[in-house]
């Protein structure tokens, strides 16, 4: 493709609650100036195909694969990434419980592992087993067996019930 600057486009929106523009094709990939224009680089690209989840970010509080949306389609959008999730209680949690019980390996499939289990537990506070791995079905795993991940999930919700 031979494209011109000219062809750039000022996209602005909110990512973990800070307003941001950026100068770039409209159909670059949001995860692509995630990671290279700003930085964010905990957003990771597994397949870039949108089956394995690594890329799950939130838009406008829908769970969306950042892979596979062109960044013109982000004008105006409400976007949080893992490096903003710390800032709500249920991810922060959720990603306290991963870390305890051994969820997070490698670190690929973490980030949108985490946000998908979050997406879930705002849905579904207190799932059940076969509901967290229907729930985090759109998320490939190659380290954990997803166990660890599951029994993360789980205790999450447990202790999201005694706040």
């Amino acid at each position: 493709m031979n494209s011109s600057s000219a062809d750039k486009m000022e996209i602005s929106f909110w990512v973990n609650g800070e307003r941001r523009t950026v100068r770039v094709y409209p159909m670059e990939r949001l995860l692509d100036v995630l990671r290279r224009e700003l930085g964010l680089t905990g957003t990771k690209e597994g397949c870039g195909e949108g089956e394995c989840g690594a890329c799950s970010v939130f838009m406008d509080d829908s769970l969306v694969l950042s892979c596979l949306i062109p960044v013109a389609q982000a004008e105006g959008a409400q976007l949080l990434t893992i490096e903003g999730a710390s800032a709500e209680q249920r991810l922060r949690t959720l990603q306290e419980t991963f870390l305890e019980c051994g969820g997070a390996q490698c670190g690929i499939c973490t980030p949108g592992m985490i946000l998908a289990a979050g997406h879930l537990l705002a849905k579904n506070p207190m799932p059940t087993a076969e509901e967290i791995r229907e729930g985090l079905a759109g998320n490939l795993c190659r380290c954990t067996g997803y166990l660890q991940i599951f029994e993360a999930v789980a205790e999450a919700a447990r202790r999201a019930t005694r706040l």
